[in-house]
């Protein structure tokens, strides 16, 4: 059985990010395990532009931006495999995996980091009445056609969901010559940017009716048509608000789901509101040496985020090797350094990544990601260490479709010895 310091699972942008930053934090052993033909993941797909302005001080499209990391990854001679499906890992960091040139095979990991990335949640999560005609895809099976195999899936499009992909895609099929005639949303809310809303909608002319969900599809060899129904606060449909569309393709943009299956299987413990790992403030879940990072961990808006947060996976998960080999050196356990403090995400924060932190292991300033649970217009983000509020900052807008984050200093946690919980909610005014 080979042995690898550091084991990755997925060559997208957190796998990518996190190899880089690992060898440059002097780890040498490290392989990439990817299922797809080539390394960039979902970014190869995602030809339009607006990538890369916070990593890279520029905007660059998706094949680009993957291409800047895989250039590192080749010039630093990362060891990856390509068309390598990962079957199990074990809990103590056996990865078997299977390809057409090794077969199937065992590698031993001294860390693993868990870079899967998320999947698109399909027509059979959402129990819509009709038949199953040709002509339903979601909006990254749809992008995935246009883009890199040439086909145009329909031309008389109805979008449900306004998550980032969907209003991309509504860009995108106009473009290419079909007739977008309405993106619908169940939520009294956008899922997606602002600045896609107003980019590939707003600027395109096609229309965003919130708070409208599809009830009915019809055709059976192909979609003919939907059926579009006003919805009330708790989502069911209002009776006589009922619009016919004919259409002859549907896009679901419906939601994004981590792809768990592997961390929930080797025992990580996973969080009930983003479907992602618990993690600490070295991203590290509750299995020690299993770190997790990117869309597998929660879902974010920006790729830039996705390789900040792996980036730090990534060093980690080399302190994390390089600090076991130097205590197998000495003969001696893992140390037991500093308190572990929960974050408590409440009053319309959903949930924070990490979810608690180590005062003692932390960095300088740690960042702290969340999303809230609706729309709110001129509040404050606040953070409290127990009673004391520490962070008070006014926000304009805050949306769900909208990541949020706030900095934690050290020096400021240290200064509480006997901090129990750190607390982050939304006041309003």
């Amino acid at each position: 059985m080979k042995t690898y310091d550091i084991v990755i699972i997925g060559g997208g942008p957190a796998g990518l990010s996190a190899a880089v930053s690992a060898k440059k934090s002097g780890t040498d052993s490290i392989l990439i395990l990817e299922r797809d033909k080539e390394l960039g993941g979902i970014l190869n797909q995602c030809i339009h532009n607006g990538f890369g302005l916070h990593t890279f001080k520029e905007e660059l499209t998706g094949p680009e931006y993957a291409g800047r990391f895989i250039e590192q990854v080749q010039e630093l001679q990362i060891e990856y495999k390509l068309h390598t499906m990962v079957m199990d890992i074990s809990s103590d960091k056996v990865v078997t995996a299977m390809n057409s040139t090794d077969g199937l095979f065992e590698i031993r990991a001294g860390a693993v980091i868990l870079a899967m990335g998320c999947r698109e949640r399909s027509r059979g999560a959402l129990n819509i009445p009709g038949y199953r005609p040709a002509g339903i895809f979601s909006a990254g099976t749809a992008q995935r056609l246009v883009n890199m195999e040439g086909y145009l899936p329909g031309r008389k499009v109805v979008i449900l969901g306004s998550g980032d992909i969907g209003l991309i895609m509504a860009r995108r099929m106009t473009l290419e010559g079909a007739q977008v005639q309405v993106v619908a949303e169940l939520m009294p809310y956008s899922g997606g940017l602002k600045r896609n809303i107003v980019q590939c909608l707003d600027d395109y002319g096609i229309p965003l009716k919130l708070s409208h969900t599809v009830v009915e599809i019809r055709g059976k060899e192909r979609v003919e048509g939907i059926t579009l129904a006003q919805v009330d606060e708790k989502g069911r449909p209002v009776a006589g608000t009922e619009e016919e569309y004919e259409c002859d393709t549907l896009l679901l943009s419906v939601g994004l789901i981590p792809e768990n299956e592997l961390s929930g299987g080797m025992g990580v413990e996973l969080s009930r509101v983003t479907s992602g790992p618990v993690v600490n403030e070295s991203l590290e879940t509750n299995i020690e040496g299993v770190f997790a990072c990117g869309n597998v961990l929660h879902v974010h808006d920006l790729v830039d985020f996705v390789s900040e947060e792996a980036a730090a996976a990534g060093r980690n998960a080399a302190r994390y090797v390089q600090e076991a080999g130097s205590r197998k050196a000495q003969g001696t356990d893992k140390e037991a350094a500093g308190r572990t403090v929960e974050i408590c995400a409440v009053d319309g924060v959903r949930y924070t990544v990490p979810s608690r932190i180590n005062t003692e292991r932390m960095e300088d300033i740690q960042t702290v990601r969340f999303r809230v649970g609706g729309v709110y217009k001129n509040c404050f983000v606040s953070v409290y260490l127990d009673e004391e509020r520490i962070l008070h900052r006014k926000r304009p807008v805050m949306a769900p479709g909208e990541m949020e984050e706030v900095k934690l200093k050290r020096e400021e946690l240290l200064r509480h010895p006997d901090l129990k919980a750190i607390t982050v909610k939304v006041e309003e005014v």
